[in-house]
């Protein structure tokens, strides 16, 4: 068969229904005949809970690197997310963040934006414009539950409908965005093919979240973080707000082992209280509870190494959590995954011929690297993580990383400088380029903060609350 025959009669099947699957059918809907999507559960119609993203109830980002495949995959998303109740942050202009070097300032030029809503709203807007695509379809409660064809050729998959009844689906192309459970490593086993090499470093923090009704206006409300310190002696812990659709903070805070959040009320507060700055702990006391605590276990960074096996066969690809997932500390998977979706867009674009999955799956692979190597690069630093200890060059990385961010504190130059790497649009090799050499040894340039910078307004809504934070006060 022709290559012009090949592209002109492709059809493709991507398993699974979620962020990841639906960015993968966009990439595809314009560059192959017909995509059909199919989900081993329902695919709600609005901003509800999908079963099979236990993940959705803890606080969700969209980075820029995000934000912008996103839109190259699907125009307008941006505008619609934000008419929906999404909350664009400028970065760090409105961002309070305690890093373990002290208070990142608020630069008044933003240099990145971050969208935050919920992870059902998010789902849902990208969903709609999704399944409304007339070259796409959609078959939930259906489970794949093999691959067709060989170690060189995959020609589809086999699926089992919800009354177990199984079917043979023919396709050119077939992608695997199923997440974390996803069985591809045993369907190329069963087909001969080499498992991929696995890389699991799990720092054992387990995370809390739930919603609460924000006490003042969240319309241009900030993100606020309090970081883990990987070099204090305890247990380390985090915790994060960010604005939400509805007037809503949606919260979240982690801790590892030893000290591990629970999924009682009231233990929310208290523990909330214990991080490094009571900051989140008073914000959620004047706040209203709308749900109960919602808890997780699975932080673990997992990766498989797909793109290094050889030979890998035509006709499949993986992308999103299927091929790497990441402690959701860093908020970088639905990002990731979007950027992935674009790199397969790329590729096929050139043709769907013979090496077009093995040079599909090496594009996503380096779209996976930096932000493998920013939430390992961390993780590996807490006495509690597993699969990887850190050596000499790590300890020594982390130490000018650490001098970095100092600088950070006190000069934009050094702050833009993680920045760009932290919303995934530079490599973290940028942050040893001869610029930010020089701008760590010169360190901040104006003195640190003793407390979160507040804006005007941000400081009378506080001073406002029936119980004011002693922070708050002049």
């Amino acid at each position: 068969m022709s290559d012009t025959l090949y592209r002109a009669a492709s059809h493709a099947v991507v398993i699974g229904g979620s962020m990841a699957g639906m960015l993968a059918a966009a990439a595809l809907a314009d560059l192959v005949g017909s995509v059909e999507l199919i989900d081993a559960h329902e695919l709600p119609d609005g901003p509800e809970p999908r079963t099979g993203v236990p993940q959705a109830v803890h606080i969700h980002m969209l980075q820029t690197g995000g934000i912008e495949a996103i839109e190259e995959l699907l125009p307008g998303s941006t505008d619609l997310l934000l008419a929906a109740g999404a909350h664009r942050i400028p970065v760090t202009t409105n961002m309070i963040v305690y890093s373990p070097e002290g208070w990142y300032r608020r630069w008044t030029r933003a240099t990145h934006s971050l969208i935050t809503a919920s992870r059902d709203l998010t789902d849902s807007i990208i969903r709609r414009q999704i399944l409304k695509h007339p070259r796409i379809s959609a078959r939930p409660h259906t489970k794949a539950v093999g691959l067709l064809g060989n170690s060189n050729h995959i020609t589809g998959v086999r699926v089992r409908s919800a009354d177990g009844t199984e079917t043979l689906l023919r396709a050119d192309l077939v992608i695997d965005a199923s997440g974390r459970a996803s069985r591809t490593p045993q369907w190329l086993t069963d087909l001969g093919i080499a498992s991929p090499a696995e890389d699991r470093i799990d720092s054992g923090l387990v995370y809390a979240s739930r919603f609460y009704r924000a006490p003042v206006p969240t319309r241009n409300w900030p993100v606020v973080a309090v970081q883990a310190d990987p070099s204090l002696p305890r247990p380390a812990n985090a915790g994060g707000i960010l604005p939400v659709e509805g007037d809503r903070w949606h919260v979240s805070v982690m801790g590892a082992p030893g000290g591990q959040p629970t999924s009682q009320s009231e233990d929310f507060e208290p523990f909330a209280r214990s991080l490094r700055h009571p900051i989140i702990a008073d914000l959620v006391k004047a706040a209203e509870p709308l749900s109960d605590v919602k808890v997780t276990h699975s932080t673990v960074n997992r990766r498989l190494y797909y793109e290094r096996l050889s030979p890998w066969p035509d006709g499949l690809v993986v992308l999103g959590d299927s091929a790497a997932t990441f402690n959701p500390l860093y908020g970088q998977g639905m990002s990731v995954a979007a950027q992935g979706a674009l790199a397969l867009r790329e590729v096929l674009s050139r043709g769907l011929n013979a090496g077009f999955a093995r040079r599909a799956q090496r594009a996503i692979g380096r779209r996976i690297d930096t932000a493998w190597t920013l939430a390992v690069g961390t993780d590996i630093h807490f006495p509690t993580t597993t699969g990887q200890r850190p050596g000499l060059m790590d300890r020594m990385l982390r130490r000018y990383v650490s001098r970095l961010s100092h600088a950070a504190t006190g000069s934009f130059k050094a702050a833009t400088s993680l920045t760009d790497v932290l919303a995934l649009q530079a490599s973290p090799l940028s942050l040893v380029a001869p610029g930010s050499l020089l701008t760590a040894i010169t360190g901040p340039l104006r003195s640190p903060l003793d407390r979160p910078q507040l804006t005007a307004n941000e400081r009378l809504l506080l001073e406002s609350l029936e119980e004011a934070p002693l922070w708050v006060m002049r």
